[in-house]
């Protein structure tokens, strides 16, 4: 018998190495020009002359505008992670919370600590938030559209672009359709189907994980690209932007420093074409950093950390928002199926209202999670230092342990407020550009935050308590205070609760308050660039991704971020080329 073990548990790591090569082949041939850092040199990968583009950051953003540039011109995507195609963790559905735990130096996702308490993630990974993320995919209102100054046409045909290559329709979760049928309930109301447009009342969205329960991200976009015009280079982290002040005019960017897997730094530079440009795509976290360390920000940040500066801007840095989020634990007397975002409730009160069930349970899984809502052990790691006390670390401990085994069987109904007045900021803690910078959103500062979590939690009791969810789940309905005191454990953060977080909603709304990782701000249009992304009082440096937003895009912002990439990459070609070159089908 011990035999017979022994040869079947061979076949399976001979199944296991032949399935791991051949998706490792079909990566090679369908992204040949995807590449280490560590090769940029050795491999010839640098262009003499320069390059048209270069791209930091291979994300949501990042990646579909260097497919988009490089139809017509040489471009570097320089991503600080790996490639996700063969990362199990990212790629499949049943493994989302793993991804999301693993707080290794390599993992896909970097966890952070808000200095308000709250838990967040950052991707590192190629695809960027659209890697790590829960895959609902929906457009922006025609308003947020219309208000950025986009062109509605070519902005439909962006997302159209994307969505015929990586979007999905779900197969709607036995949970999901009982949550459905709870927002209609409630009067969350008409029902508009499966569309992807913002709508006010119920409706059914769009997916990136396939009827398998892959996940499909931007980095796919990058087989649309030109080939003999595009370089990837993968576990590329910028240091710095180079710039040249030497002829007393504005700044010009001129390059990029990176360093590459072994820690050894490149220089590579852009073309002396005028319109070549540097671009960052780094998100709403890593651009402002990048800036303020490259020496563009305010004067007393970058003199704090002996920064050369570039440019004195007050604006870097400024304006960070967070969408504030809280969660109702619902139980169930009956085994749920995993699922993440599906559906969504617009309300006009200005709460989006969506909800996910289990977790998978696969060979890998964490036996002690709480699906979408939960930080995992680990996470102290990323508390800052001094607030890593014994006290602090034996009450993390504590939550984790006292989490109710109910938890595991449910799900949960998220309120998510759109368009917080509440902003923040972020600042450097050091000049290493691995190291998270200091990051404050100032959840429900302003009152009407508030106030509107408060009316949102309200809302999401009723929707817990309807007869199509309990029908489902096969429990009673329950006390608004039994369902607020289990939500408030099961709801991890760094926050100190207090004794009346059953009895006042404005104190759970404060105490519970988590995230679902729309960040956005810090270089805002008029701010810190003009209505074209460049960015004010420099030259060739322009930012595309989520960092120039005020706020968040639809009730999720992936989809806008991802047409943000294309449609940047063909207004850059039309103005460049003229119209009809940036509207190819590439």
């Amino acid at each position: 018998m011990a035999l017979v073990g022994a040869v079947n548990l061979f076949l399976f790591l001979v199944l296991l190495l032949s399935s791991c090569q051949g998706r490792e082949n079909w990566v090679k041939s369908r992204y040949p020009f995807i590449k280490r850092a560590s090769s940029f040199y050795r491999d010839g990968h640098e262009r003499e002359g320069g390059y048209d583009y270069i791209i930091v950051g291979g994300g949501t953003a990042g990646c579909p505008l260097a497919a988009t540039l490089s139809q017509n011109f040489s471009v570097l995507l320089l991503e600080r992670g790996g490639v996700p195609f063969t990362n199990a963790n990212v790629s499949f559905l049943r493994n989302f919370h793993i991804g999301l735990a693993d707080t290794s130096p390599t993992s896909a996702s970097q966890f952070f600590a808000s200095t308000d308490g709250v838990i967040n993630s950052r991707a590192r990974v190629l695809g960027g938030g659209s890697a790590i993320n829960a895959g609902f995919y929906t457009r922006a209102s025609a308003r947020f559209i219309n208000k950025v100054g986009w062109d509605e046409k070519l902005v439909n045909e962006s997302y159209s672009w994307v969505e015929k290559q990586i979007v999905h329709r779900p197969n709607l979760a036995d949970w999901q359709n009982a949550f459905t049928q709870s927002l209609l309930d409630v009067g969350i109301s008409p029902f508009n189907g499966f569309t992807y447009d913002h709508l006010y009342g119920t409706k059914v969205g769009g997916t990136i994980f396939d009827s398998s329960g892959r996940r499909h991200t931007t980095a796919e976009l990058l087989a649309s690209g030109n080939p003999d015009k595009l370089t990837v280079l993968v576990h590329a982290t910028v240091q710095r932007l180079i710039f040249d002040t030497t002829d007393g005019k504005k700044p010009k960017a001129i390059g990029v420093v990176f360093k590459d897997e072994t820690g050894n730094e490149h220089k590579v530079l852009l073309s002396s074409n005028s319109e070549s440009e540097v671009i960052l795509s780094s998100g709403a976290i890593g651009t402002p950093q990048m800036l303020l360390l490259s020496g563009i920000g305010p004067r007393p940040d970058l003199e704090k950390w002996n920064i050369s500066m570039v440019l004195d801007n007050e604006f870097v840095g400024k304006d960070m928002a967070d969408n504030p989020m809280n969660a109702i634990f619902v139980p169930s007397n009956r085994p749920v199926q995993q699922s993440l975002i599906q559906a969504v409730g617009i309300t006009k009160l200005g709460v989006y209202i969506e909800s996910s069930s289990g977790f998978g349970q696969s060979d890998e899984s964490i036996h002690c999670h709480h699906g979408l809502m939960s930080a995992e052990i680990g996470q102290l790691s990323t508390i800052p230092p001094k607030q890593r006390t014994p006290e602090a670390i034996q009450a993390y401990i504590k939550t984790k342990r006292d989490l109710p085994h109910e938890a595991f069987k449910g799900g949960f109904v998220l309120g998510k407020i759109a368009n917080p007045i509440s902003k923040g900021q972020l600042s450097l803690i050091n000049t290493n550009v691995d190291n998270n910078p200091a990051v404050t959103f100032n959840y429900f500062h302003h009152p009407y935050d508030l106030h509107r979590c408060v009316e949102g939690v309200r809302m999401l009791t009723k929707i817990v308590d309807s007869k199509y969810f309990t029908n489902f789940t096969q429990c009673d309905e329950e006390t608004l205070e039994r369902l607020l005191n289990i939500s408030v454990k099961a709801n991890i953060n760094l926050i100190p609760k207090h004794s009346n977080d059953t009895k006042s909603l404005e104190q759970f709304c404060k105490d519970s308050v988590i995230t679902i990782w729309h960040y956005h701000g810090g270089c805002l249009v008029d701010k810190v660039v003009s209505h074209d992304l460049k960015v004010l009082g420099v030259t060739r440096l322009r930012i595309v991704d989520g960092s120039t937003l005020s706020k968040s895009p639809g009730t999720n912002p992936q989809a806008t971020v991802m047409m943000m990439g294309r449609y940047m990459g063909l207004k850059i070609l039309m103005d460049r080329l003229g119209k009809k070159s940036g509207m190819s089908e590439a």
